[in-house]
């Protein structure tokens, strides 16, 4: 990590082609370039053939991306891009998956006609819904949630086998409900609304009685549970309807606990709780990691009523290339678990004391150091990482902008 401009805040982090879109890719396959195999998997869409393109898909990717320059290094850049976008196809053989690419100068009307505002970003449509992609460009990242954005909205429990695979996530909301059949209409309800936030959030259904006594389900009754909480929240006013299911989640769509993922960063840092938010960095893989968490995870149960409190857990482990550039950011050793805070105006980050020893903080402390420190913000800004790479960091000043000088990149 190499920051070159205090002008701004702007810092030019040279890290290559490694963290644009195939970031991951790259890495699992020793930084080989993927070759054209042949196939259209890729369609420059402009403003004669964008319908019929996106009529031959039932799914539609599509990377609205900024205008390619006309240097060979711009071109080069974009070249590969396309490869890497063709190598996500590779594992959708069987589904109707097609990409299409949008330049934001050329293109502008036709990105304006789909309802597209934000260069370099993904989005994908699927029958009437349009799903802004907000996780980093990795191939390996997109594609999983292309396979969740490809499922059905709602997952039904018939059994016990599936009835642990529920109760086993854990790091997202989960809703589940209890209906008469497939075909009631409290049922077309709750499936409407799961649409709405498919695939983002997820929405369970059972239709036998046993599993539903094992959920302590009453009939067309709903269930919300927020990340790492044993105990969810019933829905209240059943049967409902699609808008009254609609609005309760948007209301709680914040938990009080929650884990940054590359599939979901940008999204997760764009959320501020009033320009606020409580960084824990703790490996789930590290035995003094996992017992710290499960004392966050403890803090946050009792808190879950507390609408002024929000956690973000992060994973040093899932965002490797990162932890190099946070130690130096906020003085910290991430060989070892954190918590902090930090105060956007003049970027002095506040971190829980974790000097003692081996010794973990206990839940009254931890939430009695809470109580006291937590009056500093953070303000997220949009943080971009040349195709949108979010990264939670903080200086001293409101903007904060990483890219890649490709010109300096050896091709």
């Amino acid at each position: 990590f190499n920051p070159l401009e205090q002008v701004g805040c702007r810092i030019e982090l040279f890290l290559g082609l490694l963290l644009t879109f195939g970031q991951l890719s790259w890495g699992q396959k020793g930084m080989d370039i993927p070759e054209y195999d042949g196939k259209d998997r890729v369609h420059d869409l402009n403003a004669k053939n964008y319908k019929s393109v996106m009529k031959k898909y039932d799914v539609m990717v599509v990377y609205y991306h900024e205008h390619v320059g006309s240097s060979k290094v711009s071109q080069k850049q974009f070249q590969i891009e396309e490869l890497l976008a063709a190598q996500v196809l590779e594992d959708f053989d069987d589904e109707d998956i097609g990409i299409g690419l949008l330049d934001e100068k050329t293109d502008k009307a036709v990105a304006k006609k789909l309802g597209l505002d934000e260069a370099d970003s993904i989005y994908i449509f699927i029958e009437d819904e349009v799903i802004e992609y907000d996780g980093e460009l990795a191939a390996d990242t997109l594609v999983e949630f292309l396979f969740d954005v490809i499922e059905d909205p709602v997952e039904i429990i018939d059994n016990v086998r599936e009835l642990k695979g529920f109760h086993n996530i854990e790091e997202d909301i989960k809703l589940v409900g209890f209906f008469k059949s497939q075909k009631s209409e409290h049922y077309h309800e709750y499936e409407d609304a799961a649409e709405e936030f498919h695939p983002h959030i997820k929405f369970f259904a059972t239709f036998s009685p046993k599993v539903a006594k094992s959920l302590d389900l009453k009939l067309n009754e709903v269930d919300f549970y927020e990340p790492f909480m044993d105990e969810p929240v019933v829905i209240p006013g059943k049967p409902y309807s699609e808008k009254e299911l609609v609005e309760f989640i948007e209301d709680n769509d914040r938990p009080t606990l929650r884990k940054m993922q590359p599939h979901n960063m940008y999204e997760i840092w764009e959320d501020a709780l009033d320009g606020e938010h409580i960084i824990a960095f703790a490996e789930e893989g590290d035995p003094d990691g996992f017992e710290f968490l499960e004392i966050v995870k403890e803090v946050a149960e009792d808190n879950t009523d507390n609408p002024n409190l929000s956690i973000v857990w992060i994973d040093p482990d899932d965002f490797p290339l990162l932890v190099p550039y946070w130690e130096k950011t906020f003085d910290i050793d991430l060989s070892s678990p954190q918590i902090g805070v930090v105060e956007v105006d003049d970027a002095e980050s506040i971190w829980f004391d974790m000097d003692d020893g081996d010794d973990m903080p206990t839940v009254d402390e931890l939430e009695d150091w809470l109580e006291d420190d937590t009056d500093i913000h953070i303000v997220l800004v949009d943080y971009t990482f040349g195709t949108k790479y979010v990264l939670p960091l903080s200086c001293g000043h409101k903007g904060l902008l990483f890219h890649i000088d490709i010109a300096r990149v050896s091709l």
